[in-house]
């Protein structure tokens, strides 16, 4: 049986489906053979003798010589290539039956189907890029909008990575000066000032808690910035959603508790993902249905990092109401929405703004919107964005996946065992024990440390041919 680097895989890397182009990878060491057996190109050079990075016109033919198009292939070298091993990339037309027809001939020829994500992980196998960068790569193909993909591009290029490595290298001194002192503790040397290695771990304790404190805008606006609309019934929050999207998604009804499930749907405003969630309207009920969507509303709002409470200008605020949903809206972004504008005067509308900002407090954005109009809802959209203090512009690393925010979780609560092991003059041996365990954590999310079961769950999500 062969190894896995002996293999010669084979894969479509472009959209499932019929396209103009369509390309075909091959990487591995007899990637040329199987090639030159399926392709002549029109000067009659082999693709086996053909100069790396160079682009060889020809026929691809079946084994009786059939023609079955007219292609361009790329040819790359190792270990100068993405994966590292010899790749050709067969570029033809875009039919399904050519497609399939390519596959067979390779798969006749030494070539086997690549798994998914088995291009991406023989590059990090081969050492062209680390853990972190190939789930940038996943995270690259994936992103949505211009801050996601500002992410991805920045993680995919090794910005993370070199934070990592900035870290590690801190640690590794760290180490190494408390494994000095351990050599040294019979003869009474001190190599190492305790209150300088106090010093040197609150930096690295610093800029992991930096890192993993980063998640928490890094995964909403990966997956999507959650919004919550709330506010009483018939205060206009599916036509506000519906106004927001540019489409009818929600019912829109003078009948009071029209909507009781939560409707969501995203949007991108200035290069950055919102997940817009439309809920059940706030009342006392004794429909059963309805109560169930109310308590779905109050869950919604404890998901969310903005809420958009919605008013009826033209009906009176509810002061129990707003001091409700200010103790539920606690460390999130609350944003109260007078809708209906349309509706009343400017001297009126004046005083019903006055009068909100006395129950809710100076802390609280009010904006005035008629969502039937849209009269204000470009000035609610502004709002919205800035409201993420992390725009496509921003070049800080971002930490966005899971994996990575719970190895650095575990990291920090390492290093504050080191922290207060130097504080209560603790034995080197245990101190020693701890930050190897923080480096360990460092290591797993680069990959310097990891095992078969990480790399097949993370590559499995990617696409095959990537």
């Amino acid at each position: 049986m062969t190894t896995y680097n002996e293999d010669t895989i084979c894969a479509i890397s472009t959209a499932p489906g019929v396209g103009g182009i369509s390309v075909i990878r091959i990487s591995g060491v007899g990637a040329f053979d199987a090639a030159d057996a399926i392709f002549s190109s029109k000067n009659g050079k082999k693709l086996s003798v053909s100069e790396p990075y160079t682009l060889v016109y020809g026929t691809l033919h079946d084994e009786s010589g059939n023609i079955i198009d007219n292609i361009m292939t790329s040819v790359y070298r190792s270990p100068h290539s993405f994966t590292g091993e010899d790749i050709v990339e067969l570029s033809c037309h875009g039919s399904l039956y050519i497609q399939q027809q390519v596959l067979n001939l390779l798969t006749q020829n030494g070539c086997r189907l690549a798994m998914p994500g088995e291009f991406t992980r023989r590059a990090f196998a081969n050492g062209k890029i680390d853990l972190a960068q190939a789930e940038g790569v996943a995270d690259l193909i994936a992103a949505r909008t211009a801050a996601s993909h500002r992410l991805a591009i920045n993680q995919m290029r090794g910005g993370f990575s070199r934070e990592l490595e900035t870290l590690r290298e801190r640690m590794i001194r760290f180490a190494s000066l408390i494994e000095l002192e351990l050599d040294f503790s019979e003869e009474e040397v001190e190599f190492a000032d305790r209150t300088k290695l106090t010093t040197l771990a609150e930096e690295i304790n610093t800029v992991i808690t930096h890192l993993k404190d980063s998640f928490a805008i890094g995964n909403v606006i990966k997956n999507g910035i959650p919004v919550t609309i709330i506010g009483e019934t018939n205060a206009g929050k599916s036509t506000l959603l519906n106004r927001l999207l540019g489409e009818e998604k929600a019912i829109v009804s003078d009948i009071h508790g029209t909507t009781r499930d939560a409707i969501e749907d995203t949007i991108t405003l200035n290069g950055i993902l919102f997940r817009f969630i439309d809920t059940a309207g706030i009342r006392d009920t004794t429909d059963t249905i309805e109560k169930m969507g109310i308590a779905k509303t109050y869950g919604k709002i404890a998901q969310s990092t903005i809420v958009l409470w919605l008013n009826d200008i033209t009906e009176p605020v509810s002061a129990a109401m707003a001091y409700d949903i200010k103790a539920r809206c606690e460390g999130k972004t609350l944003i109260a929405v007078q809708n209906k504008c349309d509706k009343i005067s400017e001297a009126t509308l004046a005083d019903k703004r006055s009068h909100l900002a006395e129950i809710v407090g100076d802390k609280i954005t009010i904006i005035t919107i008629s969502a039937k109009s849209g009269k204000g809802v470009s000035e609610l959209q502004k709002i919205l964005t800035d409201s993420i203090n992390i725009t496509a512009d921003n070049n800080d690393v971002v930490v966005t996946n899971t994996r990575h925010y719970e190895a650095l979780t575990h990291a920090s609560e390492a290093m504050q065992r080191v922290l207060e092991g130097l504080a209560t003059s603790i034995s080197g041996d245990l101190l020693a024990q701890d930050i190897r365990e923080a480096m360990q954590y460092i290591g797993e999310i680069t990959g310097e440390i990891t095992s078969a079961d990480i790399l097949r769950t993370i590559f499995s999500k990617f696409c095959i041919g990537k």
